[in-house]
């Protein structure tokens, strides 16, 4: 069935959260409950963790599983998107792992992305792809500003609130992996402008804007890549243990701005959002 079941009309903000690697602890949730869902994208990466905080409703997921068993290539974004989009979620706020590409942006620090460069090669990144009677028509989504820019300002309200250290801005370079890159490459994207690199933004933000959810992104820096002489080139452990370290971080800042979008007005935002995604569709000639 490919219709949505959400609720129309003026209604309050529900909240989807993707986990990203080491950020997707459900303990953030209170009154949890699980909920296995199909969708006509097949299955998203696990169970829907439904659940509140500070009386929001919230949507938790694990990009890659709850036992970290999907790799980057293989995430069904399309499924993970349309499954929140489907529970009603007006927003996806989402945790990832990012090495930095610049100096200034140090492990343990948090980035507010703005803008992406997609360097991956085997991902659908469109729900409109002919096969799904639900997306019919061909989708031309304008993607100039990739990020929903009041979700945004509230992140980097919330963690300057919090004291955190967070990079209002900034462009991800998204490559397909599982690899890391070589220096060639890390040094390659940063003379293109990029400022951080992962392996998951891209197509998650696009198929977000297809069917109208306001997206946004806390990146974790956990390495320099490997372009820093005299660095450490990025690996697991490396990444792992930075994660492991600053994790809290990522939770805090969750805890503390879920509930204030919650407090907010977006019936204007989400209207225009949906008109956008409507206007960029191309339906079939008759």
């Amino acid at each position: 069935m490919c219709h949505s079941r959400r609720r129309e009309g003026n209604r309050a903000s529900e909240i989807g959260v993707i986990g990203g690697t080491g950020l997707d602890d459900p303990e953030i949730l209170e009154g949890r409950t699980e909920k296995y869902v199909d969708t006509p994208f097949g299955k998203p990466s696990d169970a829907l963790v439904l659940g509140k905080i500070k009386n929001v409703d919230c949507v938790l997921l694990a990009r890659h599983g709850r036992q970290h068993t999907i790799m980057p290539s293989k995430v069904n974004y399309q499924a993970n998107i349309w499954a929140l989009k489907e529970e009603g979620c007006t927003h996806v706020i989402v945790t990832t792992a990012c090495g930095s590409l610049k100096e200034e942006i140090q492990p343990g620090d948090i980035i507010i992305i703005d803008q992406f460069i997609d360097r991956t090669t085997r991902r659908l990144q469109t729900f409109y792809d002919g096969n799904h009677s639900c997306a019919r028509g061909v989708c031309h989504i304008p993607m100039a500003e990739p990020f929903c820019p009041k979700t945004r300002e509230v992140l980097i309200e919330t963690a300057k609130k919090l004291g955190l250290k967070c990079h209002s801005k900034g462009t991800v370079v998204t490559i397909e992996g599982p690899r890391f890159s070589s220096r060639a490459e890390s040094i390659m994207f940063q003379t293109w402008g990029a400022d951080v690199i992962n392996m998951t933004t891209v197509p998650e933000v696009v198929l977000a804007k297809e069917v109208g959810i306001c997206y946004a992104s806390i990146a974790m820096a956990t390495d320099y890549d490997c372009w820093k002489e005299h660095e450490e080139a990025v690996s697991v452990d490396r990444v792992l243990k930075t994660l492991k370290e600053n994790a809290n971080k990522a939770k805090s800042l969750l805890l503390t701005a879920i509930p204030q979008i919650g407090s907010m007005e977006w019936s204007a935002a989400l209207l225009n959002m949906k008109k956008t995604a409507q206007c960029s569709v191309l339906l079939p000639r008759h």
